[in-house]
């Protein structure tokens, strides 16, 4: 098949979260496969600048058309990461404030209405038209709306799947939306774009996408109730019963994230030789200026600072942890209020616990491997891949039972988890954790099993294209019934 992967962003030309280690590693693993994939994205200007990017000018001019009175003008420039062929879609406002990663995601909404109107202009400059668009998240929502409704005759046999990342980011803007694109306002309804009075991007990519999935099996399911549905849990229903909405697990790239050969820890090991782990638990101790007691297990923590993902239970466990004892290691950046209790409780236990309020992939890699567990009390986890990675490293998660959380790690098999939005219940799950930790054979057992698991990408690319041929006979059925109501009429 020919793939197109829509993503606002992808690593390692610009990252902030998760999706863009998907953006990179799925289209890398359905490649392998021998499908001819590709990837549109932003050209931010970080990429533009940024000479280790080779790039080449493959379409100037391409002319966009937003409505009769807005017309914009794109450029595409071609670059490739691990053979998969990278377009980077740019014009001449938006994208050039975007100097770092943290400033992908600046105010304002017309660069994904451009980004969606550009994507069949440069498809036809590029003499190149994909089986199947892949759209990723809100940002990519209207991407199905337009293919469907203003390019219908080019695009009509193009089917469309859109990937929820998470459901708690969708999107919400006036109906100017649809004038700006010259989209009927017809569409402002229940039935297509329109949601608790606003038009609703994420909505829009679910209603028009031919197939829509999220990230794991458990969120599937959790996004049809009302405690995590957001407000669309009716419609996510309305799509599982209609055979429209599905869950496939996140993976992460082995080659990536190997212990054996990854450069930015100090020491290499596996499964069958899993010494040297002991090698990075002391640097990663010597780096932070943290005690090296063999008897005081590390909890590490990578992650945003955010309730989502349950740190401010973290925050509020913290004094009895470190009696239990444990050394408790958080990199990450996000809410001011946790970040400023982080700092004072590191000022309180300056030996027990130490706070990076920085994202450096050196030493996030350093807590990966150098952490005996590794915690994600998170409220809602779509699927989650840091509970991944700590499993490649050998690091033993422990986990709140929600989402992909619950799909990968298991109570005396691989992890520790609890099942509450509960500070005593977090606390529970730790010391048992650091029970396990105090019998060496067993937890010799624990990270042997960490090392052993696989959550690479090789089955959920497979999965995906069996949802890529669902799609496309969606698409195909949706034609047909089109072809036959102009015909009745």
């Amino acid at each position: 098949m020919k793939i197109l992967f829509v993503s606002v962003e992808v690593s390692p030309f610009a990252k902030v979260g998760g999706l863009a280690d998907v953006a990179s590693a799925l289209p890398k693993a359905l490649m392998a496969m021998g499908h001819d994939v590709r990837i549109a994205m932003p050209a931010y200007a970080m990429i533009e600048r940024d000479a280790r990017w080779h790039k080449n000018r493959v379409a100037s001019d391409v002319p966009v058309q937003m409505n009769p009175e807005w017309s914009k003008e794109a450029f595409v420039d071609q670059t490739d990461f691990d053979g998969v062929p990278v377009y980077l879609i740019g014009t001449d406002e938006w994208f050039d404030q975007s100097t770092r990663s943290d400033l992908v995601y600046l105010p304002g909404v017309e660069k994904y209405l451009f980004l969606a109107e550009a994507i069949p202009a440069v498809s036809k400059a590029l003499n190149w038209k994909p089986d199947v668009v892949h759209c990723n998240d809100w940002h990519t929502g209207f991407l199905p709306v337009v293919l469907r409704e203003k390019h219908a005759d080019e695009w009509e046999d193009v089917a469309t799947v859109f990937t929820i990342h998470n459901f708690a980011y969708q999107g919400e803007f006036g109906t100017e939306i649809l004038d700006l694109l010259d989209l009927p306002q017809s569409l402002f309804h229940p039935w297509f774009v329109e949601a608790w009075g606003r038009v609703n991007f994420l909505k829009s990519g679910c209603v028009f996408a031919d197939k829509v999935n999220t990230v794991s099996r458990s969120y599937a399911n959790e996004i049809q109730t009302a405690q995590y549905g957001c407000g669309l849990d009716g419609l996510m229903r309305h799509l599982k019963g209609e055979g429209k909405l599905s869950g496939i697990l996140n993976g992460i790239d082995r080659d990536v994230f190997n212990p054996e050969t990854d450069p930015l820890i100090p020491a290499h090991f596996s499964a069958s030789s899993p010494k040297a782990k002991a090698e990075c638990r002391a640097a990663l101790l010597q780096r932070l200026e943290l005690p090296n007691d063999p008897t005081v297990p590390i909890v590490g923590v990578v992650s945003r600072l955010s309730q989502q993902k349950g740190l401010d239970l973290l925050v509020e466990a913290a004094e009895r942890l470190v009696e239990l004892p444990m050394t408790i290691i958080v990199q990450g950046l996000g809410d001011p209020w946790l970040a400023g209790k982080l700092r004072d409780l590191e000022a309180a236990h300056p030996t027990r616990l130490r706070f990076i309020e920085e994202f450096d992939e050196s030493i996030a890699q350093l807590v990966y491997s150098g952490s005996d567990m590794f915690a994600m009390p998170s409220r809602f986890e779509p699927c989650g891949l840091g509970q991944m990675i700590a499993l490649r490293y050998g690091t033993v998660p422990v986990v709140r039972r929600t989402g992909g959380l619950a799909d990968t790690i298991f109570e005396g098999q691989n992890g520790f988890v609890f099942d509450n939005e509960s500070t005593e219940e977090l606390v529970f799950a730790l010391a048992r954790a650091a029970e396990a930790f105090r019998n060496p054979d067993l937890w010799a057992d624990y990270v042997h099993a960490a090392l052993t698991e696989d959550f690479g990408w090789e089955a959920s690319a497979i999965r995906y294209v069996e949802l890529y041929g669902q799609a496309i006979e969606a698409r195909r059925a949706a034609s047909r019934d089109e072809v036959l109501k102009e015909e009745s009429a």
